[in-house]
Parts: C-alpha cells; structure tokens; sequence
C-alpha cells in the first residue's frame, strides 16, 4: 500500500509538471514526455495519448529485460500520468512566466522521478532506456545520462518551436532535473572517506568508535623507506562527523598522515541498502 501511495501521488505530481507548466509554455524538457510535447505541437493528439503510445514498444523490452513485476508498476505509474496529463491539459497555465515555468516544473520534475525509481518502478519512456544503461554502464548516475539523452530533444525543441530561447529553457529545466533526481535518488556529498597513518593507530581508532560511533578499519601497510609495519585506519563519516574526526586526529597525534576524500555513494549498514543499486 505504501508504494502503491508512493508511485500514484508522485505520478499526478509529475502530470502536473508537464500538463500545468512545461506544456503550456511550449518546454520541452527531453525523454518521451518532451518526444510527446513536441508532438502535440504538430498534431492535435494530446500529450497524455503520445506519452502512452511511444511508451508501447519501451514496455514490451521491460517485460522482457526486467520482469513482469517491474513492467506493471510501470503500466500504473504511466497509466496515472498519460491520463492526467490529458485531464490536467483542460485547465489554464499555473504560470506564463518561462523562468518560473521552466524552474518548478523542473524541481517538481525531478523529485516525481526521483521517488518513483526508488520505488523500482519508472514513468516509461527513456526511464526503461536509462535504467538498461545503468547495467551496462553503472558508474554513470541516472541524472546525468538524462543530461546527455535529452540534449538532443532540446535541439529538435528549438527548430520545431523556432525558439532559441525556449530551446535554453528547455536546457536549464533538464539540467535542474537531473540535479534534484540525483539528489533524492543518492544524496548529496553522502560522507566523507578518510585514511589515517598514525604511530598511535590503537588510540585513534578506539577514540573514533567511542565518541562519533563509527566504524574504523585497521588495514597493514609498511613504509617505503623504513621499512616498518604500519596501521592503517580506514574510516568513513557523515560530511556533518568530519570536523570532529579531524580534530580526534589533530589532538591524539599532530603528526599523524592523513587523507579526506568524498564518497558520495556507500552501501552498508548505517547507509544506503544494496536495493538502491539499480
């Protein structure tokens, strides 16, 4: 029921985007969504229709590459969006201004895909595309290989519009997506990874584990010029922990090594589940 409630309330709300916001104001912010607005353009089929029908042959490779049960839910998410998109459709602009059209229908955009792919359903469309992608190229995030896709509608945007600056819009309302649904799909800045070289490698660790409560790794290394065993502390935090790691640090040995990277995405016990994978 709580995906069920998920994937129907996100769907509407992506249907408002597109029927109350980019439509309207002639945006056409890539995928199929933006194929269909292009299309109403030039025919008197509505959007919600042509979203359903360029999303037929899409659905077949789902069911064939992902399963049934991923092909249905996809079938509800479409079903909810295709018909209020249409139902929407009837009902004026909530803006005409192109900057607040292009910014809230592409936040509203990007949240709606966002928690709809974490409920391992998509809205169709190049959401199938991407996620076959993603197996083959996984170190590439959802977002940005709807950056890439969509570039090319922007294109067919501005000659069929014979508007730059729609065409600019467009391009500003599918980088804003793809920003907001790599936010809610993996966070931002998710944790900080350190590697600790220190003489004092047992205090540390010790100090580390009682205070901020995280989990520290010992890994054996030997210096290159002394040829002496080394510990090495693997730790990763919370971006909020790292200041008060570093002063841990800091006060039980200023001489220690130590190295500060970012890790963005880490799978486990105390973050994200291996579910989110895909």
């Amino acid at each position: 029921m709580k995906k069920i409630l998920i994937i129907s309330v996100f769907s509407f709300i992506y249907a408002v985007a597109v029927a109350l916001l980019l439509d309207p104001n002639e945006l056409a912010p890539g995928g199929v969504t933006g194929i269909s607005i292009l299309l109403n353009y030039v025919t008197p089929i509505p959007t919600g229709t042509w979203v359903f029908l360029l999303n037929i042959p899409l659905l077949l490779i789902a069911w064939k590459k992902f399963g049934l049960s991923f092909l249905l839910w996809t079938m509800y998410s479409l079903s909810i969006i295709s018909v209020s998109t249409n139902v929407l459709g009837i009902l004026p602009a909530l803006t005409t201004d192109p900057l607040a059209a292009t910014l809230s229908g592409a936040v509203l955009s990007g949240v709606s895909l966002g928690f709809i792919i974490r409920m391992r359903a998509t809205t169709g469309g190049m959401d199938i595309v991407i996620r076959l992608l993603r197996r083959k190229y996984p170190h590439m995030k959802t977002g940005s290989l709807y950056l890439i896709l969509d570039s090319i509608i922007i294109f067919a945007a501005m000659f069929i519009f014979k508007s730059i600056e729609k065409g600019i819009y467009a391009g500003i309302a599918v980088f804003v997506t793809s920003y907001i649904m790599d936010l809610v799909l993996y966070g931002k800045d998710e944790a900080s990874l350190f590697f600790i070289v220190s003489n004092y490698a047992n205090e540390v660790s010790n100090c580390l584990m009682k205070k901020l409560h995280v989990g520290v790794t010992i890994l054996h290394g030997e210096g290159a010029y002394e040829k002496k065993e080394k510990k090495i502390l693997l730790c990763a935090t919370r971006r909020s922990q790292a200041p008060k790691l570093e002063q841990i640090v800091k006060e039980i040995d200023p001489s220690a090594f130590l190295i500060k990277t970012s890790a963005n995405e880490i799978y486990g016990e105390g973050y994200k589940k291996y579910e989110e994978l895909e």
